[in-house]
């Protein structure tokens, strides 16, 4: 009888506490993506009166990403609405990279009066296979060490030291791909050699190299826009340029590709004329 009477009285005090909590845990877990909001709004804000200010918003993010993540201000997810498309349509004149760093960034040695500012966009093309072709933003520039931000060269079984040497052409020019209905990436998926021994059950596999891979631009058919007469201009001479996706929050996508453009337009009764640009690209992309 006294064990059922300490049963029932336990009982009746987890039941209570049950009543007590609830109302307080539902009343946290409600109000928590409101503080959430109100969190993203106030960063938003505070990066506009940072970026009015002249200060490089972006660049500070890329140089301070591990921080700002234990902090909370970067990560979640977006929306691709207002991003927009540019292709590079002028360069700087080729410049020599003497040396390049083992480190995160990497540093690159360039040529006097290499024309290279700060946070400027520029191609690389390097003895180092994982960093050839990529289009870079430049670090902080002392004099004739320009760091490629963003680019870990520490790692030398990938990035052998001293044979990272090449050259450099900086973008002084971008036109925007305008009237862009939608967007689709195709390939980079990793490839495997499968195997299995005799004894085995089951077999293994290792990751061998990834597909190459592209992204497809439709955009609304008007041969008159500049973006359109770029495009037709790199499908023609087929030579490399450098493509720029800025999303809303002003971070960027860097590739570098080869451009195709089928010139004749879909025609469907009640829908949008378009032309589908290609971009096959020549190198991973580069975020910042």
């Amino acid at each position: 009888m006294l064990v059922f009477l300490c049963h029932a009285r336990k009982g009746a005090i987890e039941s209570r506490k049950r009543l007590f909590f609830r109302p307080l845990k539902e009343k946290t877990m409600k109000s928590k993506p409101l503080q959430m909001i109100a969190l993203a709004a106030l960063s938003i804000l505070a990066c506009g009166v940072a970026q009015a200010a002249g200060f490089d918003v972006a660049t500070f993010a890329a140089e301070n990403k591990e921080l700002l993540m234990g902090f909370g201000l970067l990560g979640s997810v977006k929306l691709p609405n207002g991003t927009t498309f540019a292709i590079a349509t002028a360069y700087g004149a080729s410049k020599s990279m003497s040396a390049v760093t083992n480190a995160d960034p990497g540093v690159a040695t360039l040529e006097v009066s290499h024309g290279i500012a700060t946070g400027e966009f520029f191609e690389v093309t390097s003895g180092w296979s994982r960093l050839t072709n990529k289009i870079v933003k430049a670090g902080t520039v002392a004099t004739n060490d320009v760091p490629l931000l963003g680019i870990d060269t520490t790692l030398t079984s990938i990035y052998p030291s001293g044979s990272g040497t090449g050259t450099v052409r900086e973008i002084t020019t971008w036109t925007q791909v305008a009237q862009v209905l939608s967007s689709q990436t195709d390939g980079g998926e990793q490839q495997f050699v499968t195997y299995q021994f005799l004894e085995s059950d089951a077999e293994k596999r290792i990751p061998t190299v990834k597909s190459a891979g592209g992204l497809t631009l439709s955009i609304a058919d008007d041969a008159t826009q500049p973006g359109y007469i770029a495009l037709s201009e790199a499908n023609d001479d087929r030579l490399q340029r450098a493509v720029k996706a800025t999303l809303p929050d002003g971070s960027v996508l860097l590739y570098n590709a080869y451009i195709s453009l089928n010139k004749t337009p879909s025609m469907s009764i009640n829908e949008i004329m378009a032309c589908e640009c290609t971009f096959s690209f020549l190198a991973e992309p580069v975020r910042y």
